[in-house]
């Protein structure tokens, strides 16, 4: 049984504690390593690798200390490359390709975001659970069969920004940029839509803006719309 502990979220810091019973991993370090082991009681020592989506430090900010805590961290080449990760706990992987971790299978697979070589990630454990995790990307091309757990990117609403952009709260540059490299609640909707939902036991919404966001409404609107488990993190 899949357990998902959000440790931090948003533009902040992002870690996600995800274990199957079995094997114990981290999703992100974008907060530091002090914080991720006092928000897991110092229990840190059973946790067999760490992913990493990309380069911005709100992801990637502990990589180092986790390496020196003996972890390994898997990432894409293009992401090493931006933060200089180089030893022998530096694991480089590929969209595409897929690779075991424990009693976990992981499928990498491109996302879009303005960095170099961002992933998302699929999670497949050997009960037959599949959990999605997918931040930082305006779109999703894929479609996910089978799936039980999502955590998705759920950064603002068209409509809030636009307000915020008119009222000049926001500075309307900032616009373009979050069209092109952040999900939206609209293309979340879309997103959940075109995917077989059938199996999903509990969507969590990720790095939600501080000034583009509503979160009552944001689960409000996911739950309608998939009558399922939602979460805020």
């Amino acid at each position: 049984m899949i357990e998902i502990k959000t440790l931090a979220s948003g533009s902040k810091g992002n870690c996600y504690h995800i274990t199957d019973g079995s094997t114990a991993l981290l999703i992100e370090a974008g907060i530091s390593f002090k914080e991720i082991q006092r928000k897991l009681d110092f229990q840190t020592s059973t946790i067999a690798g760490c992913l990493v989506s990309h380069e911005h430090q709100d992801h990637c900010k502990a990589v180092s200390d986790v390496m020196r805590a003996g972890i390994n961290v898997y990432m894409s080449e293009g992401t090493a490359s931006e933060i200089n990760a180089t030893g022998h706990r530096v694991q480089l992987v590929k969209s595409k390709q897929s690779f075991r971790l424990g009693t976990w299978t992981v499928l990498p697979f491109d996302v879009q975001h303005d960095v170099s070589e961002p992933l998302g990630f699929l999670l497949a454990n050997q009960a037959g659970e599949k959990l999605l995790f997918a931040s930082d990307t305006y779109y999703i091309k894929y479609k996910f069969k089978g799936l039980t757990h999502l955590l998705l990117e759920c950064n603002y609403s068209l409509d809030i920004l636009n307000e915020n952009i008119s009222s000049g709260r926001i500075h309307k540059a900032m616009k373009k940029r979050l069209l092109r490299s952040h999900f939206s609640l609209e293309n979340v909707k879309e997103f959940l839509r075109a995917n077989d939902l059938s199996r999903v036991q509990e969507i969590h919404l990720l790095h939600l803006s501080d000034s583009n966001s509503d979160e009552t409404r944001f689960k409000k609107e996911v739950q309608e719309l998939t009558g399922k488990l939602v979460y805020v993190s």
